[in-house]
């Protein structure tokens, strides 16, 4: 099915989102939608998708135009859409969850259950996805939940299936997977619109490339384009796709891990015995495959989760009997994984989501009150200075883009005297123009002498922000390493397999 996109407009108030958009999708291609985060791609499918509706422009499908008034329209037109937060019930079956809304029936309206599940796995087998119909989803990591969401979408006879940031969760890994199976089915037909901002996923996936900048198109691209051209592109200027950075000169030990250990509810060992020391003026970095310990390392270290033994220090004080409002106040800057559950309050404006962790200190309050006008001025200081794209410092955080609201909870832990700071996928969700202002604010808070500890899934972003390299494997350090150690060695080490190990397996590879 070709889908065709013209003069497609929208806008909210005086913000124009999409200003006379025009795309053209073939049948079986996959098509990168790129731009930076607030660039109007999720606002565009949106409007393909019927849950907004265009101010001027027209939707066309095999050349015919169509109009949704909702997205159960554009799911009966042959359109599916896995969002970029996933829409699944966590206390839900894969079967039930992809059933919800369509669910089959027997006689008398109830719910066909057994159906259910041979739906799953016929469009599992149909595209070679191993997916137990009756796991929940609660259960499944997030790649076998996004592959769920792309079951649904399938199992409703999608034509055209749009992917919003889809590896923006997802391990290097479940990366790789997902680019294979998206292979597949453009191979059978199916058109895929890929929105996104990684170029790398860009150049390895799309066939046709649209590039869009502050809500119209900019251009058309190759995959054959380099990264620092679509970059340019997306950005309207070049941009370093390298982290700047001076010598490493480590001083005094800051943070001090010694023997933490750390067993989860269901008994499992998240930390297995971790000594890890980070000084002032370095970048330790911490890599591995998600799930390995590296987010409970983090909360450790905040006091979101209590160690079964061992000591945490922090410029030589004890941290472990103090609570995560009283390691805030000692100079912690936390940027959380997960920023909608742990980094923000979503009904909370901008400004006041800026001073989460200081709005009960001068200059934001006037003993038990609140001083607004202080924290509207630090807000615009702070949202010029980070480049937050939005309206108004007075909106609610939950109207900006994902990579905008990032780029809040990054501004306010970096706004303050510190003296750790924690960042755990600093850049998740966020565009390359944004990731490079990101990296060299971290950079300057190491040149500024504070320890930095950075938890990240992105293997580029390890080696271009370390000073050294911690690598984690079920819950234990295989080793730390030095900045420069090749990709090839810290993926077997991210295996399990230890770094004398790992080298001397490079070493072999590199000489056959």
């Amino acid at each position: 099915m070709q889908l065709e996109l013209r003069g497609v407009t929208k806008r909210f108030g005086p913000l124009v989102a999409n200003d006379h958009i025009d795309l053209t999708v073939e049948p079986g291609e996959i098509h990168a939608l790129l731009g930076e985060n607030g660039a109007g791609k999720s606002t565009l499918m949106n409007v393909l998708y019927g849950i907004y509706e265009a101010d001027e422009g027209e939707v066309l499908l095999d050349g015919e135009p169509v109009r949704f008034r909702g997205a159960g329209d554009a799911v009966a037109a042959g359109i599916g859409m896995v969002h970029q937060h996933f829409m699944l019930v966590p206390v839900f079956t894969v079967a039930e969850s992809v059933a919800l809304g369509y669910e089959p029936t027997k006689s008398g309206g109830i719910i066909d259950v057994k159906k259910a599940r041979e739906l799953v796995r016929d469009v599992s087998a149909r595209f070679g996805f191993d997916i137990d119909p009756d796991a929940y989803i609660e259960d499944l990591p997030v790649g076998a939940q996004q592959r769920v969401e792309i079951v649904k979408a399938l199992s409703r006879d999608a034509s055209i299936l749009v992917l919003d940031e889809p590896t923006a969760v997802l391990t290097p890994q479940e990366t790789d997977e997902l680019m294979d199976i998206m292979k597949q089915l453009a191979a059978g037909g199916t058109s895929i619109i890929f929105i996104t901002h990684k170029l790398r996923e860009v150049r390895a996936v799309a066939d046709k490339i649209t590039v869009i900048r502050r809500g119209k198109v900019v251009g058309e691209a190759s995959p054959t384009s380099t990264e620092a051209e679509l970059a340019t592109m997306m950005v309207g200027r070049p941009v370093l796709l390298r982290v700047e950075k001076g010598p490493y000169t480590p001083g005094e030990v800051g943070l001090s891990l010694q023997d933490i250990s750390l067993v989860d509810p269901n008994g499992a060992v998240a930390l297995d015995h971790i000594s890890l020391d980070v000084h002032a003026g370095e970048v330790v970095a911490v890599a591995g495959v998600q799930g390995n310990g590296q987010s409970e390392l983090a909360d450790v270290i905040l006091g979101l989760q209590t160690p079964d033994e061992g000591t945490i220090t922090l410029e030589g004080k004890k941290l472990n009997k103090l609570n995560v409002r009283k390691r805030l106040d000692s100079g912690i800057g936390f940027v959380p994984e997960d920023r909608s559950t742990d980094g923000m309050v979503a009904q909370f404006s901008v400004a006041e989501n800026l001073v989460l962790d200081q709005y009960k200190n001068e200059p934001f309050a006037k003993g038990p009150a609140l001083n607004p006008s202080e924290i509207a001025k630090h807000a615009e200081a702070l949202t010029a200075e980070f480049d937050i794209r939005l309206t108004k410092t007075s909106d609610a955080i939950s109207t900006l883009s994902g990579g905008n609201q990032q780029k809040v909870v990054v501004a306010r832990e970096l706004s303050r005297n510190l003296s750790l700071f924690v960042a755990n996928q600093p850049t998740r969700g966020v565009d390359v123009g944004s990731i490079e202002f990101i990296h060299q604010r971290i950079i300057a808070a190491r040149d500024a002498n504070v320890p930095v500890l950075v938890v990240s899934s992105e293997l580029d972003e390890v080696t271009g922000l370390a000073d050294r390299i911690a690598v984690m494997y079920r819950g234990g350090i295989v080793g730390v390493v030095p900045a420069n150690t090749s990709r090839a060695v810290l993926g077997l080490m991210m295996a399990g397999v230890p770094y004398e190990e790992a080298i001397s397996h490079d070493t072999q590879e590199v000489a056959q």
